[in-house]
């Protein structure tokens, strides 16, 4: 079981001999076994059933001495046989076994509601049977064990029997009860009809439906949403670095420098910086929108989306939860695909156009400049932007960029690194959906050893990898029917986003800069 620490004592949660409330005993029933009711006077071992203070002393002044003799070696545990010798009694005496009981009492009351015996038992008469699913065996189902998962043999095609054990359920016990039809676990042989063996897992609604939205949860993000405004318009006035007073540029590129330029100086450039975080804020409420169409024709809830400020980047995207129990796997990688193509759409129109702007020459008084190394921080963007600007252009110290452009790179990095392939982020959902939870999990490793190695992601890989580790680690819950595979070109489209993925977070090392002639690399 487990074990609950309570300042300096570790109190042991499992209780290996079951232990009776005890009663006000008399005389007259002292040596009496509390189970039974019997004597225990003529008994070579003794009942330890109760926990009488007066243990091992004689019952009364008149007994004889043939009696006290015998009660005398049947107290003595060393001629007790092994199997009847007590317990060895612990340092801290009733209260500690007194609580023992109580902590599994309480875990009972906190924890969630278990299925219904009687329930169980209906259902398993009117639900299952020959002819569709023949259970020979139950175990506990759910985080906690508050479910039932019924194994079996399945007979008839899954999508078919599930449905109709759907409907019956709902005849039976009404809308009390959700339905999950998942992969048996631990098993290693493959269903006669083709694809994994299913079993079937019932829980309470009120345990498997996520829970409502609360008033704090709100204010969290609202506040968020806030900060994200922030973080963005910091963005904007960055991008401005060639033409901010000294004080501020230091605070932007001096890692050593902690205390912020004074508010006065941020603000003649406040108005110039808006344009970059409307792009930012715009490629961030695309991916919601995104989400929220493709939800609504399958009739699911998702929360409120928590935005994560970001100063490099202008966000980090946001934490979107599904408030509905997902149909099925198809559901839930349309969903998590949606956010991140909107998005994608709109950022990659803006890096275009940015693109576009800043090899034009008549739109040099709009242009900023940046470091040419940070070009060096995507593949991919990388040698789109050498195509587009020319090796003169891309092999200097500073390049002459449109902010659009910056916005579009910002909101195609947010994209890719929301999908990874890892956790509860949007990567992470497609994957699980499209290819299993099995491989999800290789997929995360992989994941979190390229962004520890800094391969993903360059200087932004440690923090985004905490902050999945921190708020997206967990892959997402089953769906109701978590068996029937997607489609082919549904898999296929994972494939294609991951591998695009990879190719925009990989940065160019500086020997193959210099040779792609992306960005002005300083040898000594």
């Amino acid at each position: 079981m487990g074990t609950l620490s309570l300042s300096s004592v570790d109190f042991n949660l499992s209780v290996k001999y079951p232990e009776i409330p005890r009663f006000q005993w008399s005389k007259k029933n002292k040596n009496s076994c509390l189970l039974c009711g019997g004597s225990m006077k003529r008994l070579r071992w003794r009942c330890y059933t109760s926990s009488n203070d007066d243990e091992g002393k004689t019952s009364s002044s008149n007994k004889s001495k043939d009696e006290a003799a015998e009660d005398t070696r049947s107290n003595d545990p060393a001629s007790l046989p092994s199997t009847s010798r007590p317990p060895p009694t612990s340092p801290l005496g009733t209260a500690y076994n007194n609580f023992q009981v109580d902590s599994f009492k309480l875990m009972e009351l906190l924890g969630p509601e278990k299925v219904d015996p009687a329930d169980v038992k209906l259902i398993k008469d009117k639900l299952f049977g020959y002819s569709t699913f023949w259970v020979t065996k139950e175990e506990p189902f759910g985080d906690l064990g508050e479910g039932i998962l019924f194994l079996g043999n399945l007979r008839g095609k899954r999508e078919d029997v599930f449905a109709k054990f759907q409907t019956l359920l709902a005849e039976v016990t009404g809308n009390k009860y959700n339905l999950f039809m998942v992969e048996e676990p631990n098993s290693e042989d493959l269903d006669p009809r083709g694809g994994p063996r299913v079993s079937f897992g019932l829980l309470r609604k009120e345990v498997s439906e996520p829970g409502s939205t609360t008033l704090w949860q709100y204010v969290i993000a609202l506040l968020l949403f806030l900060l994200t405004i922030g973080s963005s318009v910091e963005l904007g006035i960055a991008s401005q670095i060639n033409r901010l007073p000294p004080e501020v540029v230091k605070y932007f590129t001096d890692p050593n420098a902690i205390d912020p330029p004074e508010m006065e100086l941020l603000f003649p450039f406040v108005e110039s910086a808006l344009p970059l975080a409307y792009g930012v804020l715009g490629v961030l409420l695309f991916h919601e929108v995104g989400h929220l169409l493709a939800a609504f024709p399958k009739k699911v809830k998702l929360s409120i989306p928590y935005f994560i400020p970001n100063i490099t980047l202008g966000s980090f995207g946001a934490i979107t939860q599904f408030k509905s129990i997902l149909p099925d796997r198809s559901t839930k990688v349309d969903i998590s695909l949606a956010g991140p193509f909107a998005g994608f759409a709109l950022s990659l129109s803006m890096f275009a156009v940015g693109l576009l702007l800043s090899s034009n020459p008549n739109a040099t008084e709009e242009l900023v400049q940046v470091p040419s190394m940070l070009f060096q921080g995507s593949l991919l963007l990388g040698l789109i932007s050498r195509a587009t600007l020319g090796y003169v252009s891309m092999h200097a110290a500073t390049v002459a960029i449109h902010p659009l452009m910056i916005a579009g790179w910002c909101g195609l990095t947010t994209t890719a690194f929301n999908m990874l392939p890892v956790g509860c982020l949007d990567g992470g959902r497609a994957v699980q959906g499209a290819f299993g939870k099995n491989a999800l999990v290789a997929f995360g490793l992989t994941t979190y050893t390229l962004l520890g190695l800094g391969v993903l992601g360059g200087p932004l890989s440690l923090p985004w990898g905490l902050y999945v580790l921190i708020c997206q680690r967990n892959p997402e819950k089953p769906c109701l029917n978590d068996v029937t595979e997607v489609g082919t070109w549904r898999k296929t489209i994972v494939t294609v986003a991951i591998f695009l993925v990879v190719l925009m977070l990989l940065p160019v090392w500086d020997e193959l800069a210099e040779e792609l002639g992306i960005g002005l690399v300083s040898t000594f």
